[in-house]
């Protein structure tokens, strides 16, 4: 009877355990899919831009440049993230507006040279959406508008006119010295809406996007009646944290 007694009192182990997630690992890996947070990224980037014109006095243009800046993201669950950030963009851009002059019959005899130097402050509100592949290996697409603020557009013009050509295009108010197009013609203000899509590894991002002009840039009635910026970029980012 006391071996029984014994045998009764011993405890047995228990296999029951508070944490049992290396038994059931779907619940570790729920746990990491819905979650929030905050990522910091630098970016770089190479801009083209197309200047799309209607009504105008010569075709479009387009501007070849690069943006640098900082991205902060916002993790929402189900794999959705939504980000801003802030973006310093310079691009250039060079075409010939062609006059015909009365002795000359050929309209490619006589042109102004501009040469377009134009610095922008860009803000974007993208959501993306992440599809894991493997190991540290994932696909992002994001949409979302962008605002970009003129802070000088100046255009260098250089004039291959005879004097006759050269005093009529001035007396029709054809702009024949530098001058920025911020203050005289265009509008700081450009709305755009884009689609993208990447890569990630770890910490890395490639991705490249393409984004739509919404707004008319063009702040008179005198010229050419309608004006969009277009774009499209390739770039690189890298998470801080």
């Amino acid at each position: 009877m006391c071996l029984c007694a014994y045998a009764d009192d011993v405890r047995r182990p228990s296999y029951l355990l508070e944490d049992n997630s290396f038994f059931d690992p779907t619940k570790k890996k729920a746990a990491e899919a819905y979650h929030f947070g905050m990522e910091y990224r630098l970016e770089a980037a190479y801009v083209q831009k197309d200047h799309r014109q209607k009504g105008g006095t010569y075709p479009g243009m387009y501007l070849h440049g690069g943006r640098l800046g900082a991205t902060f993201t916002f993790l929402l669950p189900i794999r959705f993230s939504l980000q801003t950030g802030l973006f310093y963009t310079l691009t250039y851009g060079k075409h010939a507006q062609h006059w015909r002059s009365g002795p000359n019959e050929d309209p490619q005899v006589e042109y102004i040279q501009h040469r377009i130097m134009q610095h922008q402050l860009t803000i974007p509100l993208r959501a993306y959406y992440n599809v894991h592949l493997w190991r540290q290996l994932n696909l992002f697409f994001y949409t979302g508008p962008q605002l970009h603020i003129g802070l000088a557009s100046i255009d260098r013009l250089t004039t291959y006119l005879t004097d006759e050509t050269r005093e009529w295009v001035a007396e029709q108010g054809v702009a024949i010295e530098p001058y920025d197009l911020y203050t005289a013609e265009q509008c700081r203000a450009n709305i755009q809406w884009g689609i993208g899509a990447g890569i990630e590894w770890d910490r890395y991002r490639f991705q490249g996007g393409y984004d739509f002009g919404l707004n008319n840039l063009v702040n008179y009635s005198e010229a050419y009646r309608y004006m969009a910026e277009w774009e499209w970029n390739i770039g690189f980012c890298v998470r801080l944290n």
